[in-house]
């Protein structure tokens, strides 16, 4: 059974999804930890989201309510916020909900600003260090192998990707009405990840040309290399994040890297000097794209500056474009189906082999007397054969209909009364017949 624990920007506060993106790498662990009936997760954590795909062990009574007691117990353990205050913050999906809920997500229908492309990178990156922290699944894996490619199909056949903008797009656009002249923007841009790359990318676009860049984790001087920018290093961050006009962070640091002591830093030998609590520069706009904040929220309190955080760009997001919007969930919800009714058929196969198993062994054994007896020219072993085929038709093709209906445990059971053999029961057996 798949399940997903969701909390977004339209279920939770920004605080509480600062709080919840700190950890995100542990939780799947803790989870597949502390709940042995828990098969595989998967976390997904963005700017405006954290998720939790889960799949949970299928006859286990009260699936669903034992994997989200799971979810939100993990997520205590790691993050260290507790239960109760999560009551009202987030949102379940379950069975044949969730494949439609991550369709959606990773196409950006679900973002603050539908159609963004940024996040069909992560529910990808998602799914790699799930691998990498062994605690996907199957199951799980299909679903996001599935999610990536009706992401794709809703790029190419649908307007929300050109209806839509990023948010890295969309602060730029809320930064228009305090910028004359681009080109002549002194930037620093603190983080080398990829929404650094789509930043830069946007910046050059508008015309900017000034851009510096600094890592917090040391990666400013390969970024800057490979995008033909300057590097700024740990000795000179202060001094050139005073000099700035305007400075965009984006990294994925847990604590703040741009506080007032930043922007209030001296500079030593500049013409005239500068005195300590003075910025170099007459007004700066500082963007903060973190996830937990990367700016203290102190700098917006200093004079000349103006602080753009996640917040407020997510105030001014745009209305979704109806028609666009419409056609991506059309395909997404085909998508799903087609994701459901393969799962489905794919879980009464045990059942379905077991059942024609049971028939033709019940057939050859019948041969093997008529030849015993001796069949004139095989006539009744090619009787038979027509006769199981003929047994067997119709019970796999309801099978498959019970399936597509999200009933094929029904014919289990059937199958198990009638027969008294299971899935399962035919799955050892043909172990051990090839041990």
């Amino acid at each position: 059974m798949l399940l997903c624990v969701t909390a977004s920007h339209k279920t939770a506060s920004f605080d509480m999804l600062e709080r919840l993106s700190r950890t995100p790498d542990d939780v799947a662990p803790n989870l597949l930890r502390l709940a042995p009936c828990v098969q595989g997760a998967v976390v997904l954590s963005t700017c405006n989201r954290f998720e939790a795909y889960v799949e949970v062990d299928e006859p286990l009574t009260a699936a669903g309510a034992v994997g989200v007691e799971a979810v939100l117990e993990a997520i205590e353990q790691t993050t260290g916020i507790p239960t109760e205050e999560l009551d009202g913050a987030y949102a379940v999906h379950s069975g044949r909900r969730v494949a439609e809920h991550l369709f959606a997500v990773a196409s950006g229908l679900e973002s603050v600003v539908p159609g963004e492309g940024e996040i069909a990178g992560q529910v990808r990156r998602a799914l790699k260090s799930a691998r990498k922290e062994g605690t996907t699944s199957p199951e799980l894996e299909r679903l996001f192998q599935r999610a990536s490619q009706a992401q794709r199909k809703v790029k190419n056949v649908t307007a929300i990707g050109r209806a839509g903008r990023s948010l890295v797009r969309l602060s730029l656009e809320l930064a228009d009405s305090r910028i004359a002249d681009w080109a002549a923007e002194r930037v620093l841009l603190v983080g080398t990840g990829a929404y650094a790359a789509v930043t830069l990318a946007t910046l050059r676009e508008r015309g900017a040309t000034d851009i510096s860049v600094y890592s917090p984790s040391g990666r400013a001087e390969l970024f800057a290399k490979k995008h033909d920018i300057t590097a700024v290093f740990d000795k000179d961050y202060a001094r050139t994040a005073s000099r700035s006009s305007l400075l965009i962070t984006c990294t994925t640091a847990t604590e703040p890297v741009l506080g007032p002591q930043h922007l209030q830093a001296p500079v030593s030998g500049a013409a005239g000097g500068c005195p300590m609590g003075a910025s170099t520069v007459s007004s700066q706009l500082v963007i903060d794209l973190g996830m937990p904040r990367n700016v203290d929220p102190g700098v917006a309190n200093l004079e000349g500056v103006a602080l753009l955080d996640l917040e407020t760009i997510r105030l001014h997001a745009p209305l979704e474009e109806l028609q666009a919007t419409d056609a991506a969930r059309s395909v997404v919800r085909d998508a799903a189906d087609t994701f459901n009714v393969v799962g489905d058929r794919q879980s009464v196969t045990p059942a379905v082999v077991a059942f024609r198993s049971h028939i033709f062994s019940l057939m050859e054994a019948e041969i093997d007397r008529a030849r015993a007896r001796g069949d004139d020219g095989g006539k009744v072993e090619q009787a038979m054969r027509h006769l199981a085929g003929v047994l067997t038709h119709t019970p796999t093709t309801r099978a498959h209909e019970l399936a597509a209906q999200g009933r094929g445990d029904d014919f289990a059971a059937a199958l198990e009364t009638l027969y008294g053999i299971t899935g399962e029961a035919e799955a050892e057996a043909s172990e051990a017949e090839s041990a």
